[in-house]
């Protein structure tokens, strides 16, 4: 199977993440949410698949390209 790896689009605070892993996700579900810039922005899932590993942890500060998440 093709694995999606799911990325950091914007520097900020995780502040929660939504999935574990073995979830199965559909494209648009939200994967976490990061705080930037005094905004919750959700972090939406690009394909549907199950999440086979999570790289990141509640309350890390992300920057773009940082790996959130892969799907396969």
């Amino acid at each position: 199977m093709a694995q999606e790896i799911v990325e950091v689009p914007i520097t900020g605070k995780l502040i929660s993440i939504e999935v574990k892993v073995g979830d199965a996700v559909q494209e648009g579900d939200v994967i976490c949410f990061i705080e930037s810039m005094k905004m919750e922005n959700p972090i939406l899932v690009p394909v549907a698949g199950t999440i086979t590993e999570i790289q990141v942890s509640v309350g890390e500060v992300v920057e773009t390209g940082n790996v959130i998440a892969v799907i396969e």
